[in-house]
């Protein structure tokens, strides 16, 4: 177990903070003040008062760009409205932009706005599941350059071979959500890099959702992140002494502005 954990700024990009180059400024900032990483959410639409939502992956390459050291990424993308050849394409693109520093988060997804009822996406959560697994399945092959010849039920790509590679092998680190009290996406998880738990009460929360990782993780996996969000004001050591390795200082979705993001920058919490 380890007694300390990195530090991430965990941005919803909205509103004031939908301006992609505000968001790169922030991140160089981030940078020089000593954090670890910045992780942005995905969203199509959110809850009103929210009106401007910004693009990840072009925010992402903003900060790709003017950065070289954070890690960074989506938290989380829903695979299951994405196209998985787009996604290869946009997370090669950025791993290679970044040199090596992305992070795929992937999830279900919910429902926050209308995003999925109200573009037509599908909102029947066991289907999203199936296409998630699927388009994660995909993913993975076309980044290592196979020629994929059918991706499942949903995803096809007709004997198309995906390059160039990413810079991170054997790939690029894939984290789930997983919310607390479901089994089936923390299974999901063991098979991958790293979690992100959602609905989190308290520390043994944690520790119980990671006694179910630890018992579907493949024999000789390698590293295994584990990545909880909290407020600048909260002390991370509990979390970390429960098993995280990743401090993500979050903010109000409604009310987050560049200075109170800046605040949090200067104040940069312990890692442990």
């Amino acid at each position: 177990m380890t007694s300390r954990a990195r530090t991430a700024l965990f941005l919803p990009i909205f509103d004031e903070l939908s301006d992609p180059g505000l968001v790169a400024d922030l991140a160089v900032e981030a940078e020089l003040a000593g954090w670890d990483g910045l992780f942005v959410w995905d969203h199509m639409l959110y809850r009103p008062p929210v009106t401007d939502v910004a693009d990840p992956w072009v925010t992402l390459a903003a900060v790709a760009r003017s950065t070289e050291r954070l890690r960074i990424g989506p938290m989380v993308t829903p695979v299951a409205r994405r196209r998985p050849h787009k996604l290869a394409r946009e997370t090669v693109t950025l791993d290679r932009l970044s040199g090596g520093r992305l992070v795929f988060g992937a999830g279900l997804g919910g429902d926050p706005g209308r995003e999925l009822s109200g573009l037509g996406e599908e909102t029947d959560a066991r289907a999203r599941a199936r296409l998630l697994d699927e388009g994660l399945d995909l993913l993975l092959r076309l980044w290592s350059g196979e020629q994929v010849d059918h991706g499942g039920p949903a995803y096809t790509a007709d004997g198309v071979a995906f390059g160039p590679p990413p810079v991170q092998q054997p790939r690029i680190p894939v984290w789930l959500g997983a919310r607390h009290g479901f089994e089936a996406p923390l299974r999901r998880a063991a098979r991958y890099d790293g979690l992100f738990p959602i609905g989190l009460e308290s520390p043994a929360d944690l520790t119980a959702m990671l006694a179910v990782v630890a018992a579907h993780r493949p024999p000789g996996a390698g590293p295994f992140d584990v990545a909880v969000q909290g407020t600048i004001d909260e002390a991370p050591g509990p979390w970390v002494a429960a098993g995280a390795n990743w401090w993500l200082v979050r903010f109000d979705p409604f009310t987050v502005t560049a200075a109170e993001v800046r605040s949090a920058i200067r104040r940069r919490p312990p890692a442990g």
